[in-house]
């Protein structure tokens, strides 16, 4: 018996700032590499150490207007004065070679993906913080931001969270193994729905084809 050929997954993962998104995308391709990472295009300019193509395609707002009236994002946002989106391209070519790509996205994206159309094949999970008193810990944690900008992330934590109902999975990340853990089960559980395994029907008229020359 021959295993189908699998189509590849676009997952979803988000949620508000600090409640473990970025640690949780990395721990999954560390797990599977051949996860492909959607690099976002924005119009932000670079910050230091960062290449263009590897953390983002830096474009200009003219650029990526273009992009967007063309049908070449799968999704866009304006975001803290910049926008950042997803180039349908790369990932049209990864999902047809049988790869996950992987978006760490905010709702807004989340949506746009799931209703365009490559919706079918999407995985979208939510991480809930396991309190509103832990988020604010873990943004002063890690100190990337200064106050203001903890402040404004903390101001919009709220309306990331209150769009939790529009994800196929929500997970309580109270325990970074535990959470990884089982967000590798969705992940597995996943690839094998009937609609990312375009080979089942081939497969199944063979075995047609099979009984009734038996019979």
């Amino acid at each position: 018996m021959t295993t189908a050929r699998r189509r590849g997954l676009l997952i979803i993962l988000s949620s508000p700032s600090g409640a473990g998104k970025s640690t949780l995308a990395r721990r999954l391709r560390d797990w599977d590499p051949e996860i492909a990472f959607s690099v976002s295009a924005t119009t932000r300019a670079p910050r230091p150490g960062e290449v263009d193509g590897r953390e983002y395609h830096f474009t200009s707002e003219a650029e990526f207007k273009s992009m967007v009236a063309d049908g070449e994002m799968l999704e866009h946002a304006h975001v803290f004065g910049n926008f950042y989106g997803s180039p349908r391209g790369p990932v049209q070519a990864a999902i047809d070679a049988g790869r996950d790509v992987l978006f760490d996205i905010d709702w807004q994206g989340a949506q746009q993906i799931t209703n365009s159309s490559l919706g079918a094949h999407t995985l979208s999970i939510f991480l809930l913080p396991p309190s509103i008193a832990e988020l604010r810990a873990r943004l002063e944690r890690r100190g990337q931001d200064d106050p203001e900008t903890i402040r404004r992330r903390m101001e919009k934590s709220w309306d990331e969270i209150s769009h939790w109902g529009g994800y196929d999975f929500v997970l309580i990340n109270d325990d970074l193994d535990q959470t990884e853990a089982r967000l590798k089960t969705i992940v597995t559980a996943t690839r094998l729905r009937r609609s990312q395994q375009p080979g089942l029907t081939d497969h199944v008229r063979a075995l047609q084809t099979e009984f009734e020359d038996l019979t």
